[in-house]
């Protein structure tokens, strides 16, 4: 049997009748004849970015995209990079010229095994836009198998992703803008030396102008204590 849809066309069709869907609709519901709605299921529900009040590292993650250029070869590259919102560290990246669903779950796998959080119960929570490589299938598929949390931020929200882009800002204007590549291994060895430059020895205002490595270093030695990050 058909759907009112599908019934409608077929009454306008052979019996030349002036009739439209919801009067067909409304017809079968009282003659108790609707076909019953399939229901579309998500394998991976949206869940959205909720607000947390961070106290430690390893608690919360945030994950992006950003794109670079390559003068000498006139095309663009990709950095993902993750970053701790509360020791601001970037823990791993996968810099390439493509950037796929399947780069960004080795990425989840990689900054576990860094931070050694395969053997804990609790797993941090990693924070995205919508960005396609966030909502594919492999991807959610890693984060479940991984026991992570997957949340993302609404559209057009960037402020709810801040500390990523804090970092995004500060590789624009301190490598970005100051070089001009002319391929892509002198773009990869310049943006790694200062992503490790920014982890290692940049001073960072909110964590007693230490940098990330030193001051997560600091808190496991209790010679200052974590601030509480609201995000």
């Amino acid at each position: 049997m058909y759907g009112y849809c599908k019934l409608t066309i077929c009454l306008q069709r052979e019996y030349d009748l002036v009739i439209y869907k919801k009067k067909v609709y409304r017809l079968l519901d009282e003659m108790e004849m609707l076909q019953p709605q399939r229901r579309k299921r998500l394998k991976h529900p949206r869940k959205l970015a909720n607000k947390r009040e961070i106290k430690a590292s390893n608690v919360l993650w945030e994950m992006d995209i950003k794109y670079g250029y390559i003068t000498g070869e006139q095309r663009f590259f990709y950095l993902l990079c993750v970053i701790d919102v509360l020791d601001r560290e970037v823990i791993d990246f996968h810099m390439g010229l493509s950037c796929e669903g399947k780069h960004a779950a080795g990425l989840i796998q990689r900054t576990l095994w860094q931070r050694q959080l395969f053997e804990t119960k609790e797993r941090p929570v990693i924070r995205t836009d919508n960005g396609p490589q966030f909502i594919s299938h492999v991807f959610e598929e890693a984060c479940a198998g991984y026991d992570v949390t997957h949340e993302r931020i609404p559209p057009k929200t960037p402020n709810k992703n801040a500390h990523i882009e804090s970092f995004h800002s500060l590789l624009e204007a301190e490598c970005l803008q100051r070089y001009e590549f002319s391929n892509y291994q002198e773009a990869n060895e310049i943006v790694t030396n200062y992503i490790h430059f920014y982890n290692e020895r940049r001073m960072h205002g909110s964590l007693y102008d230490l940098a990330p490595k030193q001051f997560r270093q600091s808190v496991t030695m209790q010679q200052v204590q974590a601030k509480t990050v609201k995000v």
